[in-house]
């Protein structure tokens, strides 16, 4: 700020001198002007003073006056006069009033602010003038807002039982103005009008009375301010219920009918039942006493009593009784009659009137034998066959180009170019020994090479190789990359790589597996195109991926990030994989660096089952979660067949995204009363870092089931994958727990095609050379959809060429003939368009 120049010290003593002459002028003049400026009797009265104010970046603040009457107002900062050029000022009237009222503004900037070093903060406040006096308005204090990105204090994860208290500390970082601080549980704001919950103001710390089940979850301190806002740590805030015994239950009868035996009773640890980690109830859960029977006497027979005296009607009876014992204590009664009664005259004795007669009745069972009759009956079946001749006319148009087509005759003709693309085998020689190998594109590795996977093959002059794994890894030598006379032994290998070997303190991790090939002498005169698979979601610009080469001492050194142009290398990236175009043998392999939290990495999730070799009614189920590559899943496949493990259900992706959550694994639907599963593992969970930086190895955890019969032969139930507070996916499981055959989806590699050799050449030299129509290399490029870092095929012999190696790599799954056949017809057809425009305008101008 600068101070007023001579010429603005006269004006302020003008000033003066006119407040000493205005009581005359108003004595001699109209009362018009003396009204309008407020002549009466008062100071000027700020109707709006300079409030305090913040620069947030590099954006000047306005600090604004506004007076009635006054006929001047200027700002003051830290004692010295605002330059009046740096004053913005305007003069309306009040209607009410009819007076003037002058308002006044400056702008106060970043730099202005930090060059100012005094006792107190930056100020400025207004001066205004009328014809009584001056008045001031309150100081204005301007400060730099800005918010540390670190807390002073993060909030620490905490298990409390339930009904204790939580309290979580949380110290923002340091800011102008201070910051407010918020609490967000579960990424949502904590209300504290619930009962119970209450937030420290002063040192916002958060407090909760009583803890109950439900405030369970994750909390994050934010802390805002008007230059940006912060989180915290998330802090893991668990309650838990230690378990509680229920009543005892009534002694159960003693265990043995007679005698001394044990009686018990039980109680259950369900009052309440222990959760979330809470301690199991201490103590027995079943009581034993010993018990006393008494033993039940079975009764008997006493001695049959004496004969009675024959009665009238010739019977005598006798009697006894079951006295010897008497049964007791539940002991059984005696078996047979008590009252025995007989004919006490041997049948001489008769009644009168009466005759007693016997009956007899006899069951005669007879047995019969069934006879079977049978007839033969004759079966007749009749037998017709007929031949029908189907004669197939194929009618073929053949499209006479050559006059047209500077290619070739079948060059654009996608049926020529089919022969070319076919899966194929090739002889190699090597010097002095003739061998004869055969290089197979589908390969199916045992489990010793999955970790690392090689191959070998002899490759000369003439040779083209395209060797493609199952594991997502391809690599393709054109024609002509040997120079003559020369044999080379070539091999590539995929390795698993530590992603701490990256960079010691960065955020990259690796995103493909690392695959090298060689020797390291081998001499190319052309560039290899290598496909490399990967696991990143490239659908949004959340990461920034490199291509890194190995280096000595576990060391790796950038060769270029995929989004920028080389001449010295060539990346085509893609959703799940990226084409390389490399002339240096070398180990080789993708990284990512995070950009934001919103980065993802695509998880292939599978689920696999196997009986249990240790229990006959035992089941395991195995949860894989891996990164979403061939060869990371390739090596799970390997393990369970060796297992002898079943896929239960189709692998499915999920994205796991940079924001430092976990991932969990729970089981559920579980039928309760066909299968039991042990206590305590239904959900386990893997820390962020496992997940994130799980260098293609898989992730694996188990359910170990039992089955309470033999007979519960079918298992259904679910199994849930989610990132807390992210995306989740569910495999739904419905197998039978007694098959044995291995149902494994094998994988296998592409199939090698390559475009035929004249065909290549006739395009190549057709395209390196630019002529007057425009086709060139660089329209080759455009059609195929490779328009991106020109320069790199620009620095090669043959653009062409190496553009059509790039088209192969890409296409090798689809083998799309027709594409670049249409490719090649439209460019074809655009030359002539333009060369009939050519001769047409040659013409007219004639």
């Amino acid at each position: 700020m600068g101070q007023f120049s001579g010429g603005y010290y006269l004006t302020f003593s003008i000033f003066v001198l006119l407040g000493l002459r205005v009581p005359a002028t108003l004595a001699r003049g109209p009362r018009g002007e003396a009204l309008q400026h407020g002549q009466s009797g008062t100071l000027p009265h700020f109707l709006e003073e300079p409030v305090d104010a913040y620069i947030v970046k590099s954006n000047p603040i306005k600090l604004r006056c506004q007076a009635r009457p006054a006929l001047q107002i200027f700002f003051k900062c830290n004692g010295e006069w605002v330059h009046q050029s740096q004053h913005m000022s305007q003069e309306h009237t009040d209607l009410g009033t009819g007076l003037k009222i002058r308002e006044v503004m400056i702008n106060v900037s970043r730099q202005q602010v930090e060059d100012f070093h005094g006792p107190e903060d930056y100020w400025c406040l207004c001066v205004a003038w009328s014809h009584l006096g001056t008045s001031k308005s309150r100081k204005a204090t301007v400060r730099i807002a800005y918010l540390r990105k670190n807390f002073e204090q993060d909030p620490q994860g905490t298990e409390v039982p339930l009904n204790g208290m939580i309290v979580l500390h949380c110290r923002p970082p340091e800011g102008v103005p201070v910051a407010e601080v918020e609490w967000l549980k579960n990424e949502e704001p904590l209300s504290f009008d619930d009962d119970g919950v209450n937030d420290s103001r002063g040192d916002h710390n958060l407090i909760i009375s009583e803890a109950r089940l439900s405030d369970s979850g994750n909390y994050t301190c934010v802390a805002s301010n008007i230059v940006a806002k912060r989180r915290s740590a998330t802090a893991t805030v668990v309650v838990y219920v230690n378990g509680g015994w229920s009543s005892w239950t009534d002694w159960s009868p003693c265990n043995v009918r007679c005698g001394r035996g044990v009686q018990k009773r039980s109680r259950t640890c369900t009052n309440p039942a222990p959760l979330n980690g809470g301690a199991f109830c201490e103590g027995m859960s079943v009581q034993k006493s010993t018990c006393n029977t008494v033993c039940p006497v079975d009764g008997s027979w006493g001695e049959w009593s004496e004969w009675s005296l024959c009665s009238s009607e010739c019977e005598r009876q006798r009697s006894r009784e079951c006295t010897a014992p008497e049964p007791k204590h539940g002991g059984r009664l005696c078996d047979g009659v008590a009252l025995a009664t007989d004919n006490c005259t041997g049948g001489l004795c008769t009644q009168s009137g009466s005759r007693s007669v016997t009956h007899f009745s006899f069951s005669l069972i007879r047995t019969f034998q069934g006879v079977e009759s049978s007839s033969d009956v004759a079966l007749y079946s009749g037998l017709a066959a007929g031949v029908v001749t189907v004669v197939l006319l194929i009618v073929a148009v053949t499209l006479y180009r050559r006059s047209q087509s500077e290619y070739g005759v079948d060059v654009i003709d996608s049926s020529a170019l089919t022969g070319g693309f076919q899966s194929f085998s090739f002889k190699t020689s090597r010097q002095g020994e003739p061998v004869t190998n055969q290089f197979h594109t589908e390969l199916n590795p045992t489990a010793e090479q999955v970790c690392v996977m090689c191959v070998h093959v002899w490759l000369c002059v003439d040779r083209f190789l395209h060797a493609s794994f199952s594991a997502g890894i391809s690599l393709l030598v054109p024609h002509g990359g040997i120079a003559e006379d020369t044999t080379w032994e070539m091999y590539m290998s995929i390795n698993q790589e530590d992603s701490s070997a990256v960079s010691e303190d960065g955020p990259e991790i690796f995103l493909s597996a690392a695959v090298m090939y060689g020797p390291p002498g081998l001499d190319l005169s052309c560039p290899i195109a290598m496909t490399i698979a990967h696991c990143a979601e490239v659908a949004a610009d959340n990461w920034t991926i490199r291509l890194k080469r190995h280096i000595q001492d576990n060391k790796w050194e950038e060769v270029m990030s995929v989004d920028e142009e080389s001449t010295s290398c060539y990346c085509l990236l893609e959703a799940q994989r990226c084409h390389v175009l490399l002339e240096h043998p070398g180990r080789y392999a993708l990284v990512g660096e995070p950009l934001n939290q919103e980065a993802a990495k695509r998880l292939r999730l599978a689920v696999f089952g196997s009986p249990d070799t240790s229990n006959s009614l035992g089941f395991t189920l195995r949860v894989y979660c891996v990164d979403d590559t061939p060869h990371a899943f390739q090596e799970v496949a390997v393990g369970e067949r060796s297992r002898g493990g079943r896929l239960l259900e189709e692998p499915k992706i999920m994205l796991f995204r940079g924001n430092t959550f976990s991932l969990q694994v729970s089981i559920q639907d579980v039928p309760q009363l066909l299968w039991s599963i042990k206590p305590f593992t239904t959900c386990q969970e893997f820390s962020f870092s496992q997940v994130w930086a799980s260098n293609q190895r898989p992730l694996q955890c188990a359910f170990s089931l039992e089955r309470y019969s033999h007979s519960s032969s079918q298992l259904s139930c679910k199994i849930s994958i989610r990132q807390v507070t992210g995306e989740e996916q569910i495999l739904q499981v419905y197998t039978s727990v007694v098959e044995s055959d291995c149902t494994i989806t094998s994988q296998t590699g592409s199939r090698a095609f390559k475009i035929p050799l004249s065909i290549r050449q006739r395009i190549s030299a057709t395209f390196d050379t630019a002529n007057a129509n425009g086709k060139d290399w660089q329209l080759l490029a455009q059609k195929l959809h490779i328009d991106r870092n020109l320069c790199y095929f620009a620095c090669q012999e043959s653009p062409s060429s190496v553009i059509l190696s790039l088209w192969e790599a890409q296409h090798q799954d689809s083998g799309d003939l027709d594409s670049l056949a249409s490719a090649l017809e439209e460019i074809e057809h655009r030359v002539h368009t333009m060369g009939s425009k050519t001769r047409v305008s040659t013409v007219i101008s004639i």
